[in-house]
């Protein structure tokens, strides 16, 4: 993990290379400013910044000048990064940072997930709003009543009426069906998948079944659902069941954990590629997905996921193909006994995981990314 450094301006250490970087054309914004929740160097963060480190960075690799203006502690990077003040502070900060630290910018990109910053009331330049998925339905998971109404309103007002005259990019058709379903017209969205990096060599898959679940411990990734169906698989299967990420679940999971339960908190690279090769299978029960990036990670080792039926994970799972999607907890368990003791089925989708995976880098992620920002660009000129 990098370095985290108090809340302030960074930045980028200057480009170890002997040859000059390819500059963007005139039709590619050149100054592009991401404004987001997190730095990837923050302890909360996930896929949303993972995915926004991977653009940026490809970004700065092709010329562009690239700014993220985050909230919360924020590390060193290749492009620059200006950290507004406190994780929820900052969406308050957010204008004034922008007009201090930045100033002036080709392309100002909206990082949304739940809160909005609203850039369209307050900056007139090229807009573009970068959306993981819609949290109707995780709203009541964690406010109460009044404020996850409150949350909720502002949430689809931002995303189908502030950004009105905005391109929306979606990581999957799923997100994309959900802006529709707020009165988001279909011609202002672009689906923009989600990359993963090419593996290194893969290592040996564990004799014993080893089922790994990998992700923030949040309320929406329903961890504690797979504990309870675990006292149901386990004397079937055998085993152990291995919970990889942290977050404020952690503790009550922990005290809600059974036998051969193994939590293992932050990993490095290293052994979340050997954890993700040494699997049977990954098991993703989540409520809502963007698009399920730990399920493409998984895949590129050749290790299929049982997942629910709910958006995003209907994107990054091919059903009975890749891995299995259920439609109920029973169904969920069921398939987890079948695939952990069927080892020829479970190898034949681990192998289509895999090829269906090699369609998703981040460097194509980046080129389609570049792509929409141009035409975001140009409409704002035209207008």
């Amino acid at each position: 993990m990098p370095q985290h450094v108090p809340p302030t301006l960074h930045d980028a250490k200057p480009q170890e290379t002997h040859k000059p970087l390819p500059h963007p054309t005139s039709r590619h914004p050149r100054r592009i400013v991401f404004l987001s929740r997190r730095d990837l160097g923050n302890p909360a963060a996930g896929g949303s910044e993972l995915l926004v480190d991977r653009l940026a960075d490809g970004l700065t690799a092709l010329g562009h000048q690239v700014t993220l203006l985050c909230g919360g502690p924020a590390a060193y990077r290749d492009y620059r990064v200006v950290s507004a003040g406190g994780d929820l502070g900052h969406f308050i900060k957010a204008r004034h940072a922008f007009a201090r630290q930045v100033g002036d910018c080709d392309l100002l990109v909206e990082v949304c997930n739940g809160l909005p910053y609203l850039t369209p009331l307050w900056h007139r330049g090229p807009t573009l709003c970068l959306v993981n998925h819609v949290h109707t339905e995780l709203w009541g998971m964690r406010y109460p009543a009044a404020a996850a109404g409150l949350g909720r309103r502002l949430e689809h007002w931002a995303l189908s009426a502030a950004q009105r005259e905005n391109l929306l990019v979606a990581v999957s058709p799923s997100t994309a069906s959900a802006l529709g379903a707020l009165g988001v017209h279909p011609g202002r969205i672009r689906v923009v998948h989600n990359g993963v990096e090419q593996p290194p060599d893969p290592t040996p898959r564990s004799t014993e079944p080893l089922f790994v679940a990998m992700g923030r411990l949040v309320e929406y990734k329903r961890i504690d659902l797979l504990l309870r169906l675990w006292e149901r698989v386990r004397p079937v299967t055998g085993g152990k069941l291995l919970i990889i990420g942290d977050g404020p679940e952690r503790h009550r999971l922990e005290a809600m954990a059974g036998p051969d339960v193994i939590f293992k908190g932050h990993v490095s690279e290293t052994e979340k590629h050997q954890l993700l090769c040494a699997a049977h299978l990954l098991l993703h029960p989540s409520a809502v997905e963007g698009w399920g990036l730990v399920v493409t990670e998984a895949a590129t080792r050749g290790t299929p996921t049982i997942g629910f039926d709910v958006p995003g994970l209907r994107d990054s799972v091919a059903d009975g193909v890749t891995g299995v999607l259920a439609r109920g907890e029973s169904s969920f368990a069921a398939a987890w006994c079948a695939l952990a003791l069927s080892t020829e089925r479970r190898e034949a989708m681990g192998r289509a995981a895999a090829t269906r995976a090699a369609r998703y880098r981040w460097s194509s992620t980046v080129r389609q990314f570049r792509a929409v920002a141009a035409e975001a660009a140009l409409s704002h000129r035209r207008r």
